[in-house]
């Protein structure tokens, strides 16, 4: 059994150790791809605060003592401890360039690409989708193509966290949060509260029943995710991981995309993409040929 917290001070006097720093940042190597350097062992401590008060513990070495003993404590952890650590900052119309180039150029050339079907039906994957501003922001852009041109689009997006995926899949939001959301689709899309005091905002069940969300490790060896993907987006993730990781995930990513199809990338993590032999079409965008 754990020990409790006897006072207030004791927890505030503890800290995480190097050794167990150490231990919990090759776990979140090893299961998550998360790469964390020495100077980030102040961040992580003051992470496992929260959840470390839930449970109980007075410590930190209590804490890891529990994570790493008999007892299969890991097992149950787990996705507590990837809530706690992962980051997951995100925006509506996040590097909106991206979405400019979905837009004006790449939906027709997708299109073009199946000049015999009807009414073409498109797939977007949104492969860190945190709390679904990604994903939701492709789904305005399409939605609106969509009135003009012939065709039917269905997104998926994924995430390793299921705190921010719960938020995704309500789809509610700080109204300060689609600011960046042009006016046209804020006015379609965007649902307000009755009372204006609650600060928030509802995407709109127009959007909301055209996206899904699922659970998936991008360390996973194989996902459980269809094999002709038009658009993947996987923006500022890569950045956290190894290189022979970001190596390994980007292939297996493209065995999701159709030919033809496009990858998205963070603009940071360009060259992660050009150094694998893909054909760039944009800034930090790919095509499979």
């Amino acid at each position: 059994m754990h020990r409790q917290i006897a006072a207030s001070n004791l927890y505030e006097e503890s800290s995480l150790r190097p050794a167990d720093y150490d231990r919990l940042a090759g776990l979140l190597s090893q299961r998550l791809g998360i790469k964390l350097p020495s100077n980030k062992r102040s961040m992580l401590d003051v992470r496992l605060r929260g959840r470390i008060r839930e449970l109980g513990f007075a410590t930190h070495d209590a804490y890891c003592d529990h994570l790493f003993g008999d007892d299969g404590g890991l097992d149950a952890e787990m996705q507590h401890l990837v809530d706690a650590v992962t980051t997951n900052k995100t925006d509506f119309f996040r590097e909106p360039d991206h979405f400019d180039l979905m837009r004006n150029r790449l939906v027709a050339e997708l299109l073009a690409l199946r000049p015999r079907e009807s009414n073409p039906r498109l797939k977007l994957w949104s492969a860190a989708s945190s709390n679904g501003a990604e994903a939701y922001t492709a789904a305005m852009v399409l939605q609106a193509m969509a009135d003009t041109y012939r065709f039917r689009f269905a997104i998926l997006g994924t995430d390793v966290s299921m705190r921010v995926l719960a938020q995704a899949r309500t789809a509610v939001y700080p109204a300060d949060m689609v600011r960046p959301v042009p006016a046209r689709l804020a006015e379609r899309f965007v649902l307000h509260a009755r009372d204006s005091r609650a600060g928030t905002v509802r995407i709109a069940p127009e959007l909301r029943r055209l996206v899904r969300f699922s659970t998936l490790n991008l360390m996973d060896q194989s996902y459980d995710v269809d094999r002709d993907v038009d658009i993947v987006m996987l923006r500022n993730v890569l950045i956290y991981f190894e290189k022979a990781d970001q190596e390994a995930v980007i292939a297996r990513l493209l065995g999701h995309v159709r030919t033809g199809g496009f990858l998205f990338l963070g603009h940071s993590e360009a060259m992660i993409g050009s150094s694998m032999g893909l054909e760039q079409v944009a800034p930090a965008v790919f095509r499979k040929s």
